[in-house]
């Protein structure tokens, strides 16, 4: 297939990327600044997704960082516009034949000690109501005979990403729980991000959201503890809550609540995990 991936040359989409071209796909990548094998995207242009079959949308500012009125709104109309800019592209011209767009578990807001998967509904703060009008702008391109999948991204772990900030602490041995460390992770290895999105593309029967996270989620204190383990060192030094709401604000949430998601049809439609478990994913991504 010939795929258009927005996004490709980020954390995700660099993996995404070189996966497809293993399998023989052929890729198109968009940027505000293109070179070979890039097509122009920009805010007042629509992008030109004539002769790709699958377009992969990865595109959005970092949810990193302190959230300023400023920040939380590039957060939101990067995803938001842009989706929308290539849900009018399919309208008006040539349209693919399925749109995988990237979401979150953030979806499901503080799940607490609740489990919830792809039925559950939509949960309450600020990264639920993003990831709400992001999914609906992508799911408007159903109307024009395209296949929608929204894929749900948990804490993605790679070389690169989160855990190439906080290694160096672990590598010290400054590395601790959150909080209490009683609340619920769902992360997933980079290399099922990608493999869960070119299923996602490749399987006709498959609409709707997809939770791309490990079969099984852990607390924070468990995660903690594998990430020292990985890199034999303690991991015992905590970091309180009120000087991580203190420093941090509103993004002190994405530390301290919970997301205890499983990713039920992502295993009923028969995706086979390459790192299913917490530990095998940080022994390789250590490489220790």
């Amino acid at each position: 297939m010939n795929i258009g991936i927005t996004g490709a040359t980020g954390f995700v989409g660099s993996h995404l990327a070189a996966q497809a071209k293993a399998q023989g796909h052929g890729v198109t990548g968009f940027s505000r600044h293109p070179r070979a094998g890039f097509r122009k995207i920009s805010p007042d242009q629509l992008p030109d997704l004539s002769g790709l079959d699958a377009v992969i949308n990865l595109a959005g500012e970092s949810i990193f960082g302190l959230w300023t009125k400023a920040k939380k709104s590039r957060i939101r109309e990067s995803r938001v516009h842009l989706t929308r800019q290539l849900v009018q592209a399919m309208e008006c011209g040539p349209r693919p034949q399925v749109l995988v767009n990237a979401s979150a578990i953030g979806y499901y807001g503080d799940t607490g000690e609740n489990l919830v998967d792809e039925n559950s509904a939509m949960g309450d703060g600020f990264l639920a109501e993003v990831c709400r009008d992001w999914e609906a702008e992508a799911l408007r391109a159903e109307a024009f005979g395209v296949r929608v999948v929204c894929v749900r991204f948990g804490l993605v772990l790679g070389r690169g990403g989160m855990v190439k900030v906080i290694r160096p602490l672990f590598a010290l041995g400054l590395g601790g729980p959150l909080g209490d460390g009683r609340q619920w992770m769902s992360g997933i290895h980079v290399e099922d991000v990608a493999g869960i999105c070119l299923w996602a593309m490749e399987r006709d029967s498959l609409r709707g959201p997809v939770n791309a996270v490990l079969p099984e989620p852990f607390r924070n204190s468990e995660f903690t503890r594998e990430m020292g383990a990985a890199l034999h060192r303690p991991a015992f030094l905590p970091a309180p809550a009120f000087m991580l709401r203190t420093a941090l604000g509103e993004l002190s949430h994405l530390m301290l609540d919970s997301n205890r998601v499983a990713p039920a049809r992502t295993l009923a439609e028969g995706y086979q995990f390459r790192f299913p478990t917490l530990p095998e994913t940080l022994r390789q991504i250590i490489g220790r």
